[in-house]
């Protein structure tokens, strides 16, 4: 016999729940999130505010939902979706028929993060001979590529950008290369700053020391060829770059479909050959994977198919050039606050800005604008880089520029009447002393509960002001900031039972 008192709370019921009952719980889970649509989400989700979009989406996720794409021969739609979305992707990036690019292949992945891993496995294990392999990338690259060098144990040679660019020297890039190297990688955008990187310079490098050289495109690879398009002056980044060997773009971001669909193109079938998975060394079936999960669900592929197909070319355009002019709009709206700057000129889908000398403590500034219903991403100092405000961009932002230069203005003036965030002396002794190792499970639960952190297991929220907690992450080092955050997330990830 079950006992039901084991089941009264959590997920799993002993009796199960109506389906209009569920429905409700998970959009009154759902009205504590932050907005996904409307326009004032700068980070995470990209809107393109289409009539039916979503609901078409949806539609497509469903009919594909529980089709499998560890077998493309059992679910042929999906591998046709598959190559389809493959297909246009290398169209937007200058590859296909009549392109110096041919015979470019790809892969449908989950994200950015699966494709930038799979980009750096490929390129180590074309190299088995290579004991140590590394990967030279810029500090700017995304987190990523740090995570694939932690999995696929490679090496990370990091190059500094200019604090006046945020580019990296491609002279510098070029003296990064050893004779370990495997993969050489920028990016197109940056997605902290969103600059793009000389990939002319960094891919012709690559190729005199016949290193591979991978494009991060996730963020931009789906706007910046229509931005060319619209006479915008974009840099070359794309496969007609001689020595460009791979490009990863996400459709999830600027293609508008929905979370998680990435695509990982490589310049020919060679090049990619290394990136597959193939064990038969067992008695069950053989397995072939090209990229990391085995069993896929079709849904996101298919809702990346209807969306595509959709929208179509004139569609990413018109919603390119929407943008484009929110985007000049917003970055109107910050030129003309007294204590902020940009730091550096639009040339993507990116605002980003940080405090002159005597502006307002940005931490507080992001709060101000939190309560003003504007969601931004605040970014720590990094190796002499400052703090600054990140905004994506995306067209759904576009009717609200209007709304945003005088809340900013209020914002601004807010946080200068506020002043800086000041840590209690010990804090800032703690913050700047202690070493990632020193940390205990119990000093992290005691200074996550006196920033208010500490309570989300017990149903209490997280602090609505979050400056005081970024000044304190701020203050320490990148390698205590990392323990500190794994902590303060192991806390909030707790099972209900």
């Amino acid at each position: 016999m079950i006992d039901e008192n084991r089941f009264e709370a959590g997920a799993l019921c002993a009796t199960g729940v109506p389906a209009e009952r569920v429905l409700e719980e998970v959009r009154e889970l759902r009205s504590s999130d932050a907005p996904t649509h409307g326009g004032r989400l700068f980070a995470y989700v990209y809107d393109p505010a289409v009539p039916g979009l979503d609901e078409l989406a949806a539609a497509a996720h469903q009919e594909s939902a529980h089709v499998n794409g560890l077998d493309p021969t059992a679910f042929p739609s999906l591998l046709a979706m598959e190559n389809a979305l493959v297909g246009a992707a290398g169209r937007v990036l200058g590859a296909g028929p009549g392109t110096t690019a041919p015979d470019v292949v790809g892969s449908v992945t989950s994200g950015g993060t699966e494709s930038l891993i799979l980009a750096v496995k490929t390129a180590r294990d074309a190299h088995p001979e290579i004991a140590a392999p590394r990967i030279v990338v810029p500090s700017s690259a995304h987190a990523a590529f740090a995570k694939a060098a932690h999995y696929l144990r490679v090496a990370l040679d990091v190059v500094p950008v200019s604090p006046e660019t945020l580019r990296p020297d491609p002279a510098a890039m070029a003296a990064a290369i050893r004779p370990e190297t495997v993969l050489v990688a920028c990016s197109a955008p940056s997605y902290a700053h969103g600059v793009v990187d000389p990939v002319t310079q960094i891919a012709a490098a690559a190729a005199e020391a016949e290193v591979r050289c991978h494009v991060d495109a996730c963020f931009g690879g789906w706007t910046l060829p229509y931005l060319r398009r619209l006479g915008e002056p974009v840099p070359p980044f794309d496969f007609a770059v001689p020595g460009v060997t791979s490009i990863s773009v996400d459709l999830h971001k600027y293609a508008y479909a929905p979370k998680g669909v990435s695509v990982l193109l490589h310049r020919d079938a060679s090049l990619r050959a290394p990136q597959y998975f193939a064990y038969a060394d067992w008695p069950g079936y053989t397995m072939i994977n090209p990229v990391i999960a085995s069993t896929r669900s079709g849904g996101p592929i298919a809702a990346a198919y209807a969306t595509l197909r959709h929208l179509g070319d004139e569609g990413y355009l018109r919603l390119t050039a929407i943008t484009r002019d929110a985007v000049a709009g917003l970055a109107d709206a910050v030129r003309a606050v007294d204590g902020l700057r940009l730091m550096a000129e639009p040339e993507s889908t990116v605002v980003c800005f940080t405090a002159t000398d005597g502006g307002p403590d940005l931490f507080v500034l992001v709060d101000e604008l939190t309560a003003r219903g504007w969601h931004t991403q605040p970014q720590l100092s990094y190796d002499g880089l400052p703090t600054s405000v990140h905004l994506t961009v995306t067209a759904a932002v576009a009717p609200r520029v209007a709304e945003f230069g005088p809340d900013l203005t209020d914002a601004v003036a807010a946080a200068q009447a506020a002043g800086p965030v000041a840590l209690p002396p010990e804090l800032t002794a703690l913050a700047t002393s202690l070493t990632p190792d020193a940390l205990t499970p119990e000093l992290v639960a005691g200074l996550a509960a006196g920033l208010g952190m500490g309570g989300e297991t017990d149903g209490a929220p997280l602090p609505e002001r979050m400056a005081v907690v970024n000044t304190l992450l701020d203050a320490a080092p990148p390698a205590l900031r990392e323990r500190l955050l794994v902590e303060f997330v192991g806390l909030l990830q707790r099972p209900t039972w």
